[in-house]
């Protein structure tokens, strides 16, 4: 988490602190902020709520929350220290006046606490409520910056659902803000091994120079889950997969690994090249999308001991709906380091496995002096960085079985972060909460950056838009998804890498 300096004194503003991200995620990761000394002498909570309870009742739920969903034991003191702080204020952006009762109070809460006017607001909520309530914020004057005081606004995904929503809502809140004061959080890039990413690359002069189209064949990102939709049928079933999952978490480890080098480690820096390689992700026609992808829904099956439904019977998902729980797609980048090397991306739910990697396949070397030796024997270059369900590094490669002959077999070398780190478990969130804070905003999305990756998914909407239940494939629950998602790869004479 940066150098580890204390943040500066703030108000920690949550919108949708009754909701489950903020009992699940944000008050354990607040909690572990805290047990390692990283939040600020001056802070206080508030919790936005749109219905009344009082703030004992606020202190309570997230009290109960944070002993279930705590990924370390609970010091109960620690943790009254931290929620003592916890005041619960009623506004709705229907009701514009309960704005100005909320700046009113708030200004009473930062004088008390002398939090310097500081403020970090926390929209957890969903997204339909982001742009009315930054509106509001802004009509108030909250979110302007002013005599030394910092605002920013962290906005949950998904951000914007295609391209012209998300131009929209940069539009709006860029018209209240400046881009600075914006973080655009994807709890992916909290991760360890995906900040390791960067560190792989520019900070191992091994890997640097064959990290191209001249060495490399082809490039895999799979993050696939082993839940079904559970009981998020109404959100997930005007959403799907590819809306879900590729524009921000695919994306974010597809732009890690693909960006150039960036010519110093800033945000500006960092956050360019990031967003330069999304825009140079080759748009394809709707008939090319369609050629280059496969979408898939999942039906009843068995996953170890559960039994999962039908995507079309669960709770609040349409009869005969045509939503995909299952996206592979095939893309390209026009740009010189990776121009003929195919990056291939799928994700899914209920799935006979849950795993989220990064695959880099390297070119195989020439086979004329162990022309004897069976080539399907052969073990294939494998680079793997997996973040889920261990987070770790793996490198694939041949060598000699010992013995007299020659005999050549794989062998894999792994490196696993619990095994070198004796680190506590975190939920994801307290690098990206600490980063926002202090104001380094290196591991969030910009607005450009967002707009690259809708620009690029767009006209796979569109093509399955418009080709409605045609083209559609079903795979059981427990599976590793459609066959079809095997032959998008078999027509480029590739496979997909076998998860285990």
């Amino acid at each position: 988490m940066a150098n580890g300096q204390k943040p500066d004194p703030c108000s920690f503003i949550i919108f949708g602190v009754t909701g489950d991200l903020a009992h699940r995620l944000v008050i354990p990761a607040l909690y572990n902020l805290a047990a390692t000394n990283l939040l600020p002498e001056k802070f206080c909570i508030v919790g936005v709520a749109r219905k009344g309870m009082s703030s004992t009742e606020l202190t309570d739920s997230l009290m109960k929350g944070l002993r279930q969903f705590a990924t370390r034991k609970v010091d109960e003191a620690l943790a009254e220290r931290l929620l003592e702080c916890v005041t619960c204020i009623e506004a709705d952006p229907k009701d514009p006046s309960s704005f100005d009762h909320l700046k009113a109070q708030l200004e009473r809460l930062e004088a008390a606490r002398a939090t310097g006017g500081n403020r970090l607001f926390y929209l957890a909520t969903p997204p339909g409520a982001f742009a009315p309530i930054a509106r509001e914020l802004g009509r108030v004057g909250l979110l302007k910056e002013q005599d030394g005081a910092w605002r920013r606004l962290v906005v949950e995904k998904p951000f914007g659902t295609d391209l012209a929503s998300a131009k929209a809502l940069n539009s709006e809140l860029q018209k209240l803000m400046d881009e600075h004061q914006i973080y655009r959080i994807d709890h992916y890039l909290g991760k360890e091994t995906v900040q390791n990413i960067l560190v792989l690359r520019f900070a191992n002069g091994m890997f640097e120079p064959i990290w191209n189209r001249n060495h490399i064949d082809h490039i895999q990102i799979t993050v696939d889950e082993k839940l079904g939709v559970g009981h998020r049928g109404s959100f997930y079933d005007s959403t799907g997969a590819l809306r879900d999952m590729v524009p921000n978490h695919l994306f974010q480890l597809l732009s890690l690994v693909a960006m150039e080098p960036p010519i110093r480690f800033d945000a500006h820096s960092v956050r360019s090249e990031k967003a330069d390689v999304l825009a140079a992700i080759q748009t394809q026609s709707e008939q090319e999308a369609l050629h280059n992808s496969v979408r898939g829904q999942y039906r009843g099956g068995r996953i170890g001991d559960t039994e999962i439904e039908d995507y079309r019977k669960t709770e609040d998902v349409k009869a005969g709906s045509t939503t995909e729980t299952y996206a592979a797609l095939k893309l390209t980048i026009d740009n010189w380091r990776w121009a003929g090397v195919p990056f291939y991306l799928r994700t899914g739910k209920a799935l006979g496995i849950k795993r989220t990697e990064i695959a880099i396949k390297f070119k195989q070397a020439p086979f004329a002096m162990f022309r004897d030796t069976p080539i399907d024997r052969l073990s294939q270059n494998y680079l793997v960085i997996s973040t889920e369900p261990t987070e770790g590094i793996e490198l694939q490669f041949n060598t000699k079985v010992p013995g007299p002959s020659i005999n050549i077999d794989g062998v894999e070398m792994k490196f696993r972060y619990k095994d070198y780190f004796k680190a506590e478990p975190a939920t994801g969130y307290e690098t990206l909460i600490y980063d926002c804070m202090i104001g380094d905003n290196i591991l969030f999305q910009r607005a450009d950056s967002v707009e690259a990756g809708w620009q690029a998914v767009q006209p796979f909407l569109n093509a399955w838009h418009n080709a409605g239940a045609k083209g559609l494939k079903i795979y059981d629950a427990g599976t590793e998804g459609p066959e079809e998602a095997d032959e998008l790869l078999a027509h480029d004479g590739r496979s997909w890498r076998k998860l285990t």
